[in-house]
């Protein structure tokens, strides 16, 4: 039985000092090259301070010519080497472990954004409008290009200071869209059948590990499901979980959803008082999950309270908690939560009435307390939910790269 403050000893890279990790969130805190900002820097260095043992950046992608939105970092070649070692060091500063989330938006890449824009098959975004394009399917030598691309970031990441990285492979972005029969309709060695859709990520995976050291962490982020009719289920999720139990992978984080179906973003309550502790969103794959893969498993989306947490891992499914937008409003959280003195994360309220503004309004609202963050404000949970959307919808306020 685990408790919030025990370390954790993965099997590469080393140890994590607690059990509470800061999850993934978009900080689109990149200065217009795609380099890292001093806001950036800033930002980490007070997240540092937090007392989760682990600190997992948000998306940091492998080609400069697909990104997921504005303000993203991303890392091709050493040319901000500089930069990238100073944002490692500001997160390690106070003991933290730092893992870089490495990703390939693939069709999830706004056209205002980006204009290589392409995926498995030419399956365009429902409902998407003149904001994403419809993508082009790519090529064989493409397809090999792109994992020597998440291999080189990687390579470049442990060069820059980062105790590891975790491959975003849920969500709906390119590792999610090879996995998913309804994105990825080949007929060739990257599709058809279940085997040959996993075929990426296993390669992509194996060519990480090939790249970087033994002790250097590897991770990896993956849905329970897509939530999409003919999208990726639960069924081919969990056999793809005893494939990657054969792989040289150090920890498996658990969410779910697309664009088309965020279902990672659903603020969901417990309708029953003996449901109360199961807070988290997906925990009952998690507890079906642990009997198919040996790897740590992480689970983000729904803690909210101590109690919540420490019954997570008491049941032994559950190996790291991770904490998101929680740590957007209370950077330090996880340290009165291994005190304490905090019994549960403060209550916050951003729902419109309408499902399609909401994932709008909260994203905003959340992106703009990191931005205050990096300006080294402190965070304003009083901030009216409308304000930030206008800001979310633009670049971002960042200095230029940080010198070298």
């Amino acid at each position: 039985m685990a408790a919030l403050s025990d370390s954790l000893k993965l099997a590469h890279g080393p140890a994590l000092a607690n059990r509470i990790a800061k999850s993934a969130m978009s900080e689109r805190l990149g200065t217009r090259e795609g380099a890292v900002s001093a806001e950036l820097v800033a930002l980490y260095r007070r997240w540092a301070g937090s007392g989760a043992g682990l600190l997992i950046t948000g998306n940091v992608m492998v080609d400069g010519r697909s990104l997921g939105e504005t303000g993203n970092v991303f890392v091709q070649d050493a040319r901000d080497l500089d930069g990238l070692r100073a944002w490692a060091d500001a997160a390690r500063s106070a003991g933290a472990r730092v893992f870089m989330q490495i990703n390939h938006p693939g069709r999830q890449a706004p056209r205002t954004v980006s204009k290589h824009i392409v995926a498995p098959s030419a399956v365009a975004l429902k409902g998407a409008g003149p904001f994403f394009a419809t993508p082009r399917a790519l090529e064989h030598r493409e397809i090999e290009e792109i994992i020597a691309r998440f291999a080189e970031t990687s390579r470049i990441a442990q060069q820059a200071g980062f105790d590891g990285v975790q491959v975003h492979g849920a969500h709906g972005y390119l590792v999610s869209q090879f996995l998913s029969p309804y994105t990825n309709r080949r007929n060739d060695a990257w599709g058809g059948d279940a085997a040959r859709r996993r075929r990426f990520l296993i390669e992509l995976l194996r060519a990480v590990r090939a790249a970087v050291s033994a002790s250097f962490t590897v991770g990896l982020k993956l849905n329970s499901a897509d939530f999409q009719r003919g999208g990726f289920d639960e069924s081919e999720s969990m056999a793809l979980l005893e494939e990657l139990d054969r792989e040289a992978l150090d920890f498996v984080e658990v969410s779910g959803g697309t664009y088309e179906s965020a279902k990672m973003f659903e603020e969901t309550v417990p309708a029953r008082a003996s449901s109360k502790l199961r807070e988290a969103f997906f925990m009952d794959y998690v507890e079906r999950a642990r009997s198919r893969i040996r790897c740590p498993l992480m689970l983000t989306g729904g803690f909210r309270t101590r109690a919540g947490m420490q019954d997570a891992l008491a049941g032994g499914a559950v190996d790291i908690v991770g904490l998101a937008r929680p740590m957007a409003i209370e950077p330090e959280l996880p340290k009165g939560l291994l005190s304490g003195a905090r019994s549960e994360a403060l209550p916050v309220r951003l729902a419109t009435g309408n499902a399609t503004l909401d994932g709008l309004v909260q994203g905003s609202w959340y992106q703009a307390q990191i931005d205050r963050m990096g300006h080294g404000k402190e965070p304003q949970p009083s901030l009216p939910r409308w304000r930030p959307v206008l800001g979310y919808l633009s670049a971002r306020r960042v200095s230029p790269r940080v010198p070298a």
